[in-house]
């Protein structure tokens, strides 16, 4: 005799498979072999009595957590909270369409989201950023479900996220691969080779849990193991693709393809009659308070004038005295915290200090997650390894993230280590993030002060750090903002106006100083806030003065030069780019600034030369 609780989920599963049909047929896209391989897995999951969620708050912090990393499978969730009774059959029908919350992928538009899918390989280090809170921070007993399909675990990302989960010793993480054999274009890697999933797993410190995917006997009986291991869990189902239809049943080929009405109409009659009324329950989750925060003012920012100091090591610093007036912050490391300097940080607070390894990829997915759940993630590594975390970065913004990353070791002024070490690319990469804000101290006082602007700003923040150490031009007190500037050395005879962040703000400020030797007048500008930018500065720049030099240790493309040249349009005004448009090489800070034509002496001779031009051509005129 069946259990009725079985009865119950075979009900529910009808109506899922009904509405995972319908919804992607009357969209005219989607993936519902994909979502029907991994009906009795969620459904199991969600009515099944493990997890416990408060469907009327899906803010509560006691919730159990669930992601699809296998977004493409959104029919399936958007069905989930319809049987639960969150989602009616009407809004079902508005799927994919403009402006429906139920996109094609799920994101934060839709409530129940817990972050933002769909580019594979991303979810389970979200989820790893979920338990790291759920065990380390909050210290509350929720649980973060994630659903994989077994395509996606050839991504190096998931490897980097089931190494990170066994070291911190998750054990409130559990995967569940949907072993349905099939991908987008053929077989997966290892077909239904579930064995070969759980050696590999297993070697890393997981438990493994092999079962039979359609079966909620096997299906309950694992949820419950999960839930009694001391380790992160991986359940390994062998499932079959487009499940309950037969002529969608593990055959190729239907990857993304909805049914047309004719095949609707065929596979609606092989799932069989079903109860449109029928509802599942889940199980509401304990009433537990997270630990309290308590917000202190913030220490004083002391740097002396007498001894340079790298912004590097100012952003460590900065870390230390922001926290108490910003308690959530937590922050994240590629095993390079000695380099960036979060290691200050860590020694002041551990307990809020994740070593992430040289896994930026993961480390970007877990500032995701821990972000989801009101953290201020930290993320810091240099600032050309950021680049290998680009598709994680630009997912977190479709999940709200508030996230700051800093890339320390910026542009060729890192010297000797060449070129393998310099990041180059990454104001471009962060400027294409819409609303992102990119912060360029100059010296250690902007830094401290831009930590502080970026704990505060809601959003992606990206502040860039250099290496060597730089003499402290502004005192404890300045002021900054985002979307600000500061115009250092201006009069009324001004020929040009030299902008310039970072390390070649202090290239310009002794340009200026043989400038002004020479008997030519400039202006310089610190541009520390490359977005948002300050466009009434430039542009009172670009109509007072003759022309403008832009200075950055950075390419050309999606620079500095370019961005000014942007909010310049479309006044007459002439820019001029000094960048980095050599192939860098090893060699001394200053020989590379000297080499790229971006260091004091290039910004005197550009400056002398068009003015000469300038000179020239008005006289023979």
């Amino acid at each position: 005799m069946k259990d009725k609780k079985i009865d119950t989920l075979e009900e529910i599963g009808k109506l899922i498979r009904y509405y995972s049909l319908t919804m992607s047929t009357a969209a005219g896209s989607g993936h519902p072999t994909s979502s029907l391989s991994a009906t009795e897995l969620m459904a199991g999951l969600l009515f099944g009595g493990t997890f416990r969620y408060d469907l009327n708050h899906p803010d509560n912090p006691n919730n159990d957590q669930l992601i699809f990393s296998k977004g493409h499978a959104s029919p399936l969730f958007y069905s989930l909270w319809a049987a639960a009774g969150a989602v009616s059959e009407e809004e079902l029908m508005t799927f994919r369409k403009f402006g429906s919350p139920l996109e094609g992928h799920p994101t934060t538009r839709f409530r129940y989201t817990a972050a933002a899918t769909g580019s594979l390989g991303q979810g389970l280090s979200m989820g790893v950023g979920m338990a790291l809170n759920a065990k380390y921070l909050d210290k509350l007993p929720y649980r973060t479900y994630v659903l994989l399909g077994d395509s996606e675990m050839a991504e190096g990302s998931q490897w980097e996220s089931i190494q990170i989960a066994a070291y911190y010793k998750l054990n409130n993480l559990i995967g569940i691969i949907d072993v349905n054999r099939l991908g987008q274009r053929g077989e997966t890697m290892y077909g239904w080779d579930l064995d070969a999933y759980a050696r590999r797993i297993g070697v890393f410190g997981w438990e493994t849990m092999k079962i039979e995917g359609h079966s909620y006997e096997q299906i309950l009986e694992a949820y419950e193991k999960a839930c009694d291991s001391e380790k992160p869990v991986m359940i390994i189902a062998k499932t079959i693709k487009g499940k309950g239809v037969s002529f969608l049943e593990d055959k190729n080929g239907w990857h993304g393809v909805p049914l047309k009405k004719d095949d609707l109409e065929r596979a609606l009659k092989e799932l069989g009659e079903f109860d449109h009324s029928v509802r599942g329950e889940i199980t509401p989750p304990e009433k537990l308070v997270p630990q309290s925060l308590e917000t202190k003012p913030a220490g004083a920012v002391e740097y002396s004038t007498e001894k340079p100091v790298a912004t590097r090591e100012a952003f460590g610093k900065a870390l230390v005295r922001t926290y108490p007036h910003y308690p959530a912050i937590v922050s994240l490391d590629a095993e390079v915290s000695n380099s960036t300097e979060a290691a200050i940080f860590q020694k002041e607070h551990p307990e809020r200090f994740f070593e992430m390894f040289i896994a930026e990829q993961n480390m970007v997915g877990a500032a995701v997650g821990l972000s989801r759940h009101r953290k201020i993630p930290f993320v810091s590594t240099f600032a050309a390894f950021l680049t290998r975390a680009f598709d994680q970065i630009r997912m977190s913004q479709y999940s709200d993230a508030n996230i700051k990353f800093v890339g320390s070791h910026a542009g060729v002024s890192i010297g000797q280590d060449g070129p393998s070490q310099m990041g180059l690319e990454d104001i471009a990469m962060f400027r294409a993030i819409p609303g992102s804000v990119i912060l360029y101290p100059s010296d250690a006082v902007s830094a401290d002060r831009m930590v502080e602007l970026a704990a505060e700003h809601q959003g992606i923040v990206y502040i860039r750090t250099t290496r060597m150490a730089t003499p402290i031009i502004y005192n404890a007190g300045e002021s900054f903002t985002i979307g600000g500037s500061k115009v250092l050395r201006r009069s009324d005879r001004d020929v040009a106006a030299i902008v310039a962040a970072g390390i070649t703000l202090h290239e310009a400020l002794k340009a200026y100083d043989e400038l002004i030797r020479q008997g030519i007048s400039v202006r310089v500008i610190d541009l520390y806030s490359l977005k948002p930018l300050d466009e009434a500065t430039l542009r009172d720049a670009a109509n007072s003065t003759d022309f403008i030099v832009t200075v950055e240790d950075h390419y050309p493309a999606g620079g500095i030069g370019e961005e000014v040249r942007a909010a310049l349009t479309p006044l007459t005004a002439p820019v001029y780019s000094l960048t980095v448009h050599k192939r860098p090489m090893s060699g001394l800070p200053q020989e590379l600034l000297d080499y790229e034509e971006i260091s004091e002496k290039a910004i005197v001779a550009k400056i002398k030369e068009i003015v000469w031009r300038r000179e020239r051509q008005a006289s023979s005129g």
